[in-house]
């Protein structure tokens, strides 16, 4: 799955423009590489968020086309 539907899905971010400007500007990253929005994530990946001056770190634990909000924390597992 492409990281800007990922985190959109697991509502990290709410929106996937907003996910994919973040990652246009090099605020995220992933297995400590800079990354863009086209990158491929599967389930054991570390993606780091920079939000301003706040640093969000979370483990990929699953990958799922659509979450239910109850579900969408389960997809990930903050460090």
């Amino acid at each position: 799955m492409r990281l800007d539907k990922y985190l959109k899905v697991s509502r990290i971010i709410k929106r996937r423009t907003v996910a994919n400007e973040a990652c246009d500007a090099g605020r995220v990253m992933v297995n400590d590489k800079v990354a863009k929005a086209s990158v491929d994530i599967k389930a054991g990946d570390i993606i780091e968020i920079s939000f301003g001056n706040k640093v969000m770190k979370v483990e990929v634990v699953n990958v799922a086309e659509t979450s239910k909000k109850e579900e969408a924390m389960e997809m990930y597992k903050i460090l």
